[in-house]
């Protein structure tokens, strides 16, 4: 567990850093809508990637059980099916980016001014789509083949761009909001193409040619289908949640907005790192079922369980001790600074409330239980709009806070009751 989870914490660590370093340029140009308008076009990708996050989880699910099956065929089709789905759907997003852009931007709301830094982020970022999501399906592939030094590899070098071009775009080509979006979309695609040459290395030997027949199989593509249905489904009632926790912010004014958007990038880091043990936990249990073993995959939950419980203590001693210092790295605006800080202590126990949501959606996913998954969702994501609609008029920021708390618990009580469904199905 720790041989797999230790290099996929540090890769999950370099995603959030692509947005932290966009937050804290942003964070200090001179007018907190600067850093608003990331926020609000971050929020933006999150719809647009994070929403098709399917690609990464479904691939990671069926590549596991291949490889645990020891089955090279099945690993390559796998591979082929979904970066085709990805750069169709990327090749989609690319046609229609202007409603999709103005329509999810005026959802979130905002002032015209940070509107306008908004729609100039995404405007230049939307060009790498298709990247962006072929990389969730070669970081799929990699955790599946538990090949996780690699993908940590590609999140390095991803970063390593972002941070040059970031800097170049901005403080040299004076390109402002925009250079931000396409410094963050350069990466992406820099890191296609570092992952596709990693992958042709890997590519197995002795096969017979890949032949579309075979890619386009009708019993495969319907599983794909169904699997990624289902992870999308449950992606969006995810995405929509934080959806709204930035629209309610947003009511409450650009301040309360880029105030949450600092701390969530708490939430942010924390989910990162310990999804490197759900990351570890779909390997080893797709791998455990693909052989038939029951004693791997009891194994792999409660080492699973022990690890996580062990990093959401430490992420909320760190942000308890540490919270004001790194919201003042983030930024130099006073209002925001204190309104962050003014809300810090919710951001301090969500680790200790959300981390059994995120480690069941490793189990989960490499049982490929993505039915379950969708069904948790979608009543937390009901049990978070009651909530949100019910405490955030009375109390404000804080009860929008306390909304977003009961989501995360909702995410690990519902997925806990069904829990003992999948040793009984998968392993019988």
């Amino acid at each position: 567990m720790l041989a797999l989870a230790c290099p996929i914490i540090l890769a999950n660590l370099t995603q959030p850093i692509l947005g932290a370093v966009d937050t804290a340029v942003a964070g200090h140009l001179p007018d907190p809508a600067y850093l608003g308008g990331v926020a609000a076009g971050g929020l933006f990708f999150s719809f647009v990637f994070w929403g098709f996050g399917f690609l990464r989880m479904g691939t990671t699910g069926l590549v596991a059980q291949a490889y645990g099956a020891r089955d090279g065929a099945a690993l390559r089709a796998t591979l082929a099916r979904a970066l085709m789905l990805a750069t169709v759907i990327g090749l989609g997003v690319l046609a229609v980016q202007m409603p999709l852009i103005h329509g999810a931007l005026g959802l979130i709301g905002g002032s015209d001014t940070l509107q306008h830094h908004a729609r100039a982020y995404s405007h230049a970022r939307i060009w790498a789509a298709p990247f962006a999501l072929c990389n969730y399906v070669v970081l799929g592939y990699l955790l599946g083949c538990q090949r996780v030094r690699l993908g940590l590899l590609i999140q390095l070098f991803i970063n390593a761009v972002n941070i040059a071009a970031v800097l170049l775009y901005v403080y040299v080509f004076d390109w402002s909001i925009a250079g931000i979006g396409a410094a963050t979309a350069t990466a992406d695609a820099c890191g296609f193409m570092l992952g596709a040459a990693l992958l042709w290395r890997l590519r197995p030997h002795g096969l017979a040619p890949l032949r579309w027949a075979v890619v386009a199989d009708a019993h495969e593509l319907k599983r794909l289908v169904a699997l990624n249905r289902d992870i999308f489904i449950r992606t969006l009632c995810l995405v929509a949640s934080f959806g709204w926790f930035a629209h309610a912010g947003a009511r409450q004014g650009d301040v309360i907005l880029a105030a949450n958007a600092l701390l969530l990038n708490f939430q942010t880091f924390m989910a990162y790192a310990l999804d490197g043990f759900a990351h570890a936990a779909e390997a080893l249990v797709g791998a455990a079922i693909g052989t038939r073993d029951r004693h791997a995959f009891r194994r792999a939950v409660r080492v699973t369980m022990i690890w996580g419980a062990v990093g959401a203590l430490c992420f909320s001693l760190v942000y308890a001790s540490a919270g004001a210092w790194i919201i003042a790295c983030l930024t130099d605006q006073r209002t925001v600074h204190d309104a962050a800080v003014r809300y810090l202590p919710w951001a301090v126990a969500l680790p200790l409330v959300s981390v059994w949501g995120f480690l069941l959606d490793g189990v989960f996913i490499g049982a490929t239980s993505t039915r379950d998954l969708m069904h948790s969702m979608a009543l937390s994501f009901a049990a978070f709009m009651v909530a949100a609609l019910a405490l955030a008029g009375p109390f404000g920021n804080d009860g929008l806070w306390a909304a977003l708390l009961l989501f995360m618990a909702a995410r690990g009580v519902t997925l806990a009751r069904v829990f003992p469904r999948i040793e009984a199905s998968r392993l019988a």
